[in-house]
Parts: structure tokens; sequence; C-alpha cells
């Protein structure tokens, strides 16, 4: 049996998922802005108390590992290595913009007949015109790895001549009136969110595909630029 509490982290939406041998048995989430640091721990007690489950009844936590918001993506693996560390459990890290992926793929293939030219691409937005992205096919396999880039126009040119592409996340909608191609499709309303992750990770706790949890980072993909600080007499 694997009980697997799952953290999601890396942008403005903060959920934690509960999950029994790959299946959810329940989710807190919230929108709020910069409420991560605030609510992620109450929604596993909240999670935990709701299930009759107790912390070290875990067999696993799995944490969003980004890319994403530098401070998001502290606070949700800072908390699953505490807990990792405190209960002697197993770290599970999934790549966000894959867990993106692989539930978009779910839905839009659930209503139409699979095809092998079709490709998705999660985007999370990262200021201005610039994107995290990555691209996978529809068995979740990654076909371009994850890149920080500038959208233009001629922007995923080499895919869409051959491909139907699906662009989703809070990236995909400031690129929508830019990437015009015939053969590009845009989602709205669609975000990482921790029930995405569930059957990654189980599939990686069966696997026993587990991270150091004393050496782990967030993959950040750029360096943090701290901002000026809005203090009376600085600059």
């Amino acid at each position: 049996m694997s009980l697997i509490l799952c953290i999601e982290t890396a942008t403005p939406v903060c959920s934690v998922a509960l999950s029994k041998n790959g299946e959810i048995l329940s989710l807190k989430e919230t929108a709020r802005k910069n409420s991560h640091s605030e609510v992620v721990t109450l929604f596993i007690d909240d999670l935990l108390r709701e299930n009759k489950i107790q912390y070290t009844d875990l067999n696993a936590v799995a944490v969003s590992k980004g890319p994403g918001s530098y401070t998001g993506l502290r606070i949700g693996v800072s908390t699953a290595k505490g807990l990792c560390y405190a209960l002697d459990i197993p770290l599970i890290a999934i790549n966000t913009l894959r867990s993106m992926a692989y539930d978009m793929a779910e839905i839009y293939l659930k209503e139409r007949k699979a095809s092998e030219n079709i490709l998705f691409c999660p985007m999370i937005d990262a200021r201005r015109m610039e994107v995290y992205s990555a691209i996978y096919n529809k068995d979740n396999n990654e076909v371009r790895e994850t890149k920080a880039e500038i959208i233009d126009k001629n922007s995923f040119s080499e895919y869409l001549e051959q491909n139907q592409m699906i662009f989703f996340g809070d990236g995909a909608a400031k690129c929508k009136d830019v990437i015009t191609h015939p053969n590009s499709v845009f989602y709205e309303n669609i975000h990482p969110s921790a029930i995405n992750m569930v059957l990654i990770a189980e599939l990686k706790f069966q696997k026993q595909q587990f991270e150091d949890v004393a050496y782990f980072e967030p993959f950040y993909l750029k360096d943090f630029i701290a901002g000026v600080p809005k203090v009376k007499g600085l600059k």
C-alpha cells in the first residue's frame, strides 16, 4: 500500500493532495495570492485529519520541483523535505510541466481520437513575453526539454508544421495572439495542481525513483533576481 502526500506550490495556485495506491483521496487548493506559506501546512493537517490518517502512516511525499515561482518552489520543497526528514520517508520530485502535460493529455484525448501528430506544450508565466515551457507527446514522453524562452511569431514553428500543438497554462494566454499558426490550439484556465501529480508520483514510488533529501534543490531554471525594496529612502 502507498499513501503519498503531493505538494504543488510552483505557481500562484497552492494545492495539496493525498493519494492511496494511485487513487486521489482528497485535495485542498487555493489561488489566493501570496498565501502558500500560510496555507500549505494547514492544508496538510486538514487532509490527514479528514481522512483519519496519521503523519506516520505516510509512505512518501511528492513535490512539484519546478520550474515556477522561486518563492513558491522554496516553500513547497522546504515543507516536503522537512516532512521526509522527520518521518524518515522518501522524497519524490515531479517536473511541474510534466504533470500539467499528463493531465492535459487525459482531458484532451478523452473526447478525441488519439493522434500521433499531437503535442502538448504546458506554459508557466515567467513575466513579460517569457515563459517556462516544454513539449510532450500523448504518452507524456518529453519531445523537447524544459526551457525559459521569449515567445515570438516563429516560436515552435518546426513542431507546428508537422503537428497539432495544444498550448495551456497561465503562460499560454499571453502567447495566443503571437502564435497564430493554424495547428495551434489554446486552452484557458489550466493550472498546475497536486491532483495531477498523483499517478506520476505512484509510478515513481513503485520504481523507487527517490531524491536525496539532503541535497535536493528545486528546478529554478533561472537565477533568482530580487526586486527593488519598496522602502522609503531606498532606491
